[in-house]
């Protein structure tokens, strides 16, 4: 059985940088976020259920999903974000496990910004959280998304809060900015998990 690493952080905590060195040292990542894409693309089980429950007008005429109007429709009703997670969240669940069964490196990093919210730890062994201040957040998402404060601290009250993450991760990195420190840490767990890999 392969050692499953989960990995979060909230918005522009740096998750991503962590997810891209831990691919660079050879080690497969899922990404729930790709998951969550692929299991309603063109031809997929869960895009066919989607437009069954809700009707055509969420396939666009090339028979993807209409993700900006679903979008949308959801957030005005929420009873409808529940039947939508209703037929996604089982699906990218499916195709996530299935991911890490597949995995071929010493362990497995599976990588989720919802990862405590969506139960997606129950399938790791091991959670990492890489942290950072509120302030960094702010700052990274903003000049990476061109989003601006107000959009990005929504973003931040929505998800679950610090504290509560740090109480449930076993290891945490403070991500300061600087791309050697997070690095440096990362090399230090890397080494703990492959011996933990090996047990």
């Amino acid at each position: 059985m392969t050692f499953i690493l989960g990995l979060t952080g909230g918005i522009g905590s740096g998750k991503s940088a962590a997810s891209q060195w831990f691919e660079s040292q050879g080690i497969q990542v899922v990404d729930a976020d790709i998951v969550a894409r692929e299991v309603v693309e063109k031809g997929q089980p869960a895009l066919e259920q989607i437009q069954q429950t809700f009707g055509n007008w969420v396939i666009q005429e090339d028979g993807e999903l209409n993700r900006r109007a679903l979008r949308e429709y959801i957030f005005k009703d929420p009873s409808a974000r529940k039947q939508l997670e209703a037929i996604t969240h089982p699906a990218i669940r499916t195709a996530i496990i299935q991911q890490l069964a597949s995995a071929t490196s010493p362990y497995a990093v599976l990588v989720s910004p919802l990862l405590f919210e969506t139960s997606q730890h129950e399938l790791t062994h091991h959670n990492l959280l890489i942290d950072a201040t509120e302030e960094l957040q702010i700052e990274r998402a903003s000049s990476r998304d061109g989003q601006n404060a107000e959009q990005i601290k929504k973003i931040i009250a929505a998800q679950m809060p610090r504290l509560q993450k740090q109480a449930l991760a076993q290891d945490i990195i403070l991500n300061d900015g600087h791309i050697d420190h997070l690095h440096n840490q990362l090399r230090k767990l890397h080494l703990q998990y492959l011996a933990r890999s090996e047990a």
